[in-house]
Order: structure tokens, then sequence, then C-alpha cells
């Protein structure tokens, strides 16, 4: 570089100051589905907020309601949170791996990538780490360490992948659970204006006889529990902030799956075998120096970017353009 005019010594760009990678090694033993340990964090949060939804919905908001309101709400809401609850438990449970590796026993190691031999862990439609023939549209999963057929993305909030064979059962999941909360919103959003226009609708339960207008009762009628109006009301706040959070996140998974819906298909899994990535901000992905980690070449770019953004909490889509990590979810 030339110096500048008048003297003085060169501009000398600063150096480049390491950033800290992130790399997740594909766990020894593989996984079978949801309930295989770890359990991870996203997935026990879903279930305290079920409880949490369905105690309040059907203990509390509900028998508050005049009775030609409360029982329609008993049997849409309960057919909802049944219906959800059935296709949860069984996009968790069942196990997306390849017809092949299905049958293989989960008690042996998985075994070690090797780099010097290999240079993808899925070549010609053989996996180096299954050690078995896979289907075009598989790929192989680092966070439960297998392949899955017809492989869409590991999911954090079912702890499970959903390919092929689960696809349906996560969907109907999502679909559900945005009913479940527009439902729980719309009573909500009753009960809070009877409570402003007309508090004495909501006091028709006869338990309320001889009680005082600023005491309420909860989890009617089976086992009453005194509260004042104050604290009915933060109740019913907080509740509606988790409503209002999970139907953000829903709503843009929901779409966003509509949107994977009209995208063309991903390229084959010959072609595209999932990695294990070392990952910074600044820069591209590149593959992580590890020799137990399978990989192969690409770079990531916004990890499933549409245009509406990322896909959304929990989840990796199938139909990104750039290459994804198969064990990453947003």
């Amino acid at each position: 570089m030339r110096p500048l005019s008048g003297g003085g010594s060169p501009p000398v760009l600063p150096e480049a100051q390491p950033t800290e990678e992130k790399m997740v090694v594909p766990p020894r033993m593989s996984r079978v589905n949801g309930w295989s340990k770890p359990l991870h964090k996203f997935q026990v949060a879903c279930w305290v907020v079920f409880l949490i939804l369905t105690s309040t919905n059907f203990g509390i908001f509900i028998p508050l309601m005049p009775p030609y309101w409360r029982y329609t709400a008993y049997g849409v809401t309960g057919s909802i949170f049944l219906f959800h609850l059935v296709v949860h438990i069984i996009a968790v449970s069942i196990n997306p791996a390849e017809k092949s590796v299905h049958q293989k026993n989960y008690l042996e190691p998985m075994p070690v990538f090797d780099r010097s031999k290999h240079a993808h862990v899925i070549q010609d439609l053989y996996c180096h780490l299954c050690e078995t023939n896979v289907d075009p549209k598989t790929k192989h999963c680092s966070a439960c360490n297998k392949c899955v057929l017809g492989f869409d993305h590991h999911c954090k909030w079912l702890n499970n992948c959903v390919g092929r064979k689960n696809y349906r059962y996560f969907f109907s999941s999502v679909v559900s659970a945005l009913a479940g909360l527009l439902c729980m919103f719309a009573i909500l959003s009753y009960l809070f204006v009877q409570f402003l226009v007309d508090p004495m609708q909501l006091r028709t339960d006869p338990h309320f006889a001889g009680i005082s207008r600023d005491t309420w009762l909860l989890f009617l009628p089976f086992l009453p529990v005194r509260a004042k109006a104050p604290v009915l009301l933060l109740i019913g706040l907080l509740v509606l902030v988790i409503i209002m959070i999970g139907l953000l996140l829903l709503g843009h998974l929901f779409f966003f799956h509509l949107y994977l819906s009209t995208c063309p298909e991903p390229r084959s899994a010959s072609a595209e075998p999932c990695p294990v990535f070392a990952w910074s901000p600044g820069r591209q992905a590149g593959p992580a120096q590890s020799p137990e980690t399978p990989e192969h070449g690409g770079q990531i770019t916004g990890r499933g970017e549409t245009p509406w953004g990322a896909a959304g909490p929990g989840s990796v889509p199938r139909r990104a353009e750039n290459l994804e990590e198969s064990h990453k979810v947003p």
C-alpha cells in the first residue's frame, strides 16, 4: 500500500478478532423419538404451558360464563384440546427414521465419521454412519444421529425429527394449538368485557349465592377457591399474554409451512447430506473442525429465510434454498 501524501505510515487494517464458534457434536447413541433423553427445555416448556392453559381454561374461565355459553365452550375447546394432545403425543412418539434404520439396535453407539475416507455422510444414496442405503429424500439428522425419511426439520418443541412419517401429525398439532389459542382468546375477551359491563353475568353459578361481589370463585364447581377481583384479573392478564405470544409464534409457523407447501421440492439427499457446521456471525459457515462431525460443503445464509423471515421457533425449513444444518433450529 502506498503511503499517504505528506508522509507518514501507511494505514493498517485492524486484525480480525477471533469469533466464538458454535459446534454441536452428534450424540454417539441414536435417539429413537421425542421421549429419548435428554429432554429439551423447549419440550418441557411446551408441556408446562399446555397444563397452565388447560387448568385455567377449564378451571377458572369457562365456569364463569353463563350456562348458555358455558357448555358450548366446554365442548368446543375440550374437543380441540383433546385432539391436540393426541396428535402431539403421536408426533413425539413416532420414530421418523428411514425404514432400514428403524430396525437397528439403538443401544449400540454410532460409528465415528471418518473424514479421511468419505467427503460426505451420505454419498450415492448410502449413509456411511447408518451404514445403509437411503431414499433420495432422506437426510441424516445430527441432533438424533440417524437417517430420517423425508426429512423436514428437527423440532425442539417435540424434541423429535419431523419427516414423512410424522409430518401430518406435527402440522395437525400446530393447527389444533392455534385453534385452541383462538378459542381461549375469544373466551377471555368475552369475560373481560362482561367484567367491565355487567359482572353479575359472570356470577350465575349457584356457588356465588351469599358471597360478596368483590369475591370470586375459582375452579368451579368441584373445588371452589375464593379470590379477590384483582387476583382474577391478574390471572386473566397473564394467561392473555401467554396466548398472544403463542398466537404470534404458531401463526408465523403455520403460514410459513403453508408457504413451504408452494415451494419446489428440495434437491435429493445424495446432493444434500446433513452437516454439522461451525457458525459465527459475520462469516460464511464452514465445516466444524472435528473428526467426529459429519459435514458437506455449502454455506448458510439466513437459516431458512422467507418473505416473512426465519422459519419460526423450533424448526428448520426443508425447502430453504441454501443448505441447512439438520440439527439447528431457530
